[in-house]
């Protein structure tokens, strides 16, 4: 090294097309990385125009009843009373007592009778729907649609909305929303969260700081790391296997005293999402446990700490921020997986909301597979509209683990 470095002093043209050389080659991967960024800004850009085209637009809507033929006023300003009386006037006997066994009517809120109003009573239907970008460049087209519809009503309408939040899953897709499916998300991942980020950062903590350099722990080290690379639906198999029907007397609820129960439950989703993401958490936690520098260890041992002392009070706060890393990738993976959990038992319809850890379940990316594969278009405006929610719940969660683990990264600097 030391000749070669001689030989290119003595020679000041060499040293020259050598520092061209690296320069040319640092400009390539330069421009190949900055290539690489923008395809991935535009893929970004793609999927969000993709989304937001589908999730507003016109729409053509003909109403089973108009609203005019019940009441003068206009449905802002319909009070709470005549909205009951309007119910109870409109609809038969049996459905007002159902009603009024999941809650009474005079107990409901103006909001939740005005609902039941339009999707009860007035009963819109969608006769057609148009995408954002055509709603600006079609308005010709639509105008002469509408002429042609009786009793058509032009809506601009935003299919991301309070009541696509608060409706269960309906077979009309005027009246469809996410509530069912968005508990279930939210149910399934505190479920995952509760069970694999302790387990993975306590199997870590032993691989890393109390694990002896033995076969058996390096075969359980290789089947780790090829654990995260098995495919979702290999999971979802293992989790209808052990905690379906092996554990079927607890994923049920029958240890529990719940009745009625078959193992397809959120405990069972949850379970085997944890199982699916635990490599993940493991390998995350390990390299954030390897990152600690030795000398931290060595300072706490020299003042008298124990080994725990040490990982408890050193160590694990200055490796969280890499751990809480690993669980938000983790978590972005577990909140989008489909195959397992309709493996495991996940419904495609239904509209009970989930009182616990033991109820059937629905979870939103079935919710958008189920409404993507319908023939009617209007429901493939609420699929754009219920990818949006998923976004926002993904992100919202992120940012939660990204304050906490900046939270933990000012304490360490």
């Amino acid at each position: 090294m030391n000749e070669k470095l001689s030989l290119l002093s003595d020679n000041p043209l060499a040293l020259e097309q050598r520092v061209i050389k690296r320069n040319r080659q640092s400009s390539f991967w330069q421009r190949v990385y900055l290539s690489a960024t923008v395809v991935g800004i535009l893929a970004l850009a793609a999927l969000l125009y993709t989304i937001l085209n589908d999730t507003f637009g016109y729409v053509i809507l003909v109403n089973k009843v108009e609203p005019t033929e019940l009441t003068n006023s206009p449905l802002e300003d319909i009070t709470q009373t005549e909205l009951v009386a309007i119910l109870k006037k409109q609809l038969s006997k049996g459905e007002v007592s159902r009603l009024d066994k999941e809650i009474p009517l005079e107990n409901r809120s103006t909001d939740d009778l005005k609902a039941l109003f339009i999707e009860k009573v007035i009963q819109p239907k969608v006769i057609e729907n148009y995408t954002l970008m055509e709603s600006i460049f079609k308005r010709g087209e639509i105008n002469n649609k509408l002429l042609v519809t009786p009793n058509g009503n032009l809506v601009f309408r935003s299919w991301f909305n309070k009541t696509l939040l608060i409706r269960s899953m309906s077979n009309r897709p005027e009246t469809a929303g996410i509530r069912t499916a968005l508990y279930g998300s939210l149910w399934m991942i505190l479920i995952t969260i509760l069970f694999a980020f302790p387990v993975g950062v306590g199997a870590a903590i032993y691989l890393e700081e109390y694990a002896s350099n033995s076969r058996i722990n390096k075969l359980i080290q290789i089947n780790i790391d090829n654990l995260a690379g098995v495919p979702s639906i290999v999971y979802g198999i293992l989790g209808l296997a052990i905690f379906v029907r092996a554990f079927l007397f607890i994923t049920s609820g029958q240890f529990f005293g719940v009745e009625g129960g078959n193992g397809r439950t959120l405990l069972s989703a949850g379970l085997t999402m944890g199982l699916l993401v635990l490599p993940l958490i493991i390998i995350n936690t390990q390299e954030a446990l390897r990152s600690v520098p030795l000398t931290l260890k060595q300072a706490s041992y020299g003042l008298g700490a124990t080994q725990w002392q040490t990982i408890w009070h050193h160590v694990l706060p200055y490796a969280m921020p890499g751990i809480l890393t690993g669980t938000i990738l983790a978590i972005s993976r577990a909140i989008g997986e489909t195959a397992p959990l309709i493996i495991v038992g996940a419904a495609t319809l239904i509209t009970k909301d989930p009182s616990g850890p033991f109820s059937q379940f629905t979870v939103l990316p079935i919710q958008i597979y189920n409404w993507i594969t319908r023939p009617q278009q209007a429901y493939h405006h609420l699929a754009a509209a219920a990818i949006l929610v998923l976004l926002i719940s993904l992100l919202s969660i992120n940012a939660v683990a990204i304050l906490l683990r900046n939270r933990y990264s000012r304490r360490n600097s």
